[in-house]
């Protein structure tokens, strides 16, 4: 779905810091929205934390920088990180340029997919939750 000029792919879940995650069967696909690549400008670096790593719900796990923003990763979900995209050490603008594809970042491996009840999902939810980040951000 469109809401206003960023691209909001209905059938993923978003963690209110700007992250999407994709179920794909026994793992999940995790990567930066449209929203905050845009807001973050160029991505310049993407931690890539070691595979096999414990996460804990809402905990920072990782770190990512644009030219004008040092961010943070959260984890969406209990679980452990089970795959990084390593192409990002190289080319951590494939974020900027596909977010949603070869721009992917993390891999998670959760014991409990019914986390993912706690995530936003669905048109209704989306929108209200990035629209009022719109107007937040638009604020600052």
């Amino acid at each position: 779905m469109q809401i206003q000029n960023y691209n909001m792919p209905d059938d993923l879940y978003y963690e209110e810091n700007h992250f999407w995650i994709r179920d794909d069967g026994d793992v999940l696909v995790m990567g930066m929205d449209d929203f905050a690549q845009v807001m973050a400008g160029e991505i310049v670096y993407v931690q890539l934390p070691d595979e096999g790593k414990s996460l804990k719900a809402g905990k920072k796990f990782a770190k990512i920088e644009s030219g004008k923003w040092l961010g943070k990763a959260f984890a969406p979900v209990n679980g452990e990180l089970v795959g990084v995209n390593e192409e990002l050490e190289d080319n951590p603008g494939l974020i900027n340029d596909d977010c949603y594809g070869k721009g992917w970042m993390y891999k998670i491996r959760t014991d409990n997919k019914g986390e993912l009840d706690n995530l936003i999902k669905g048109q209704e939810a989306v929108e209200k939750w990035l629209l009022a980040d719109i107007e937040k951000y638009a604020e600052e």
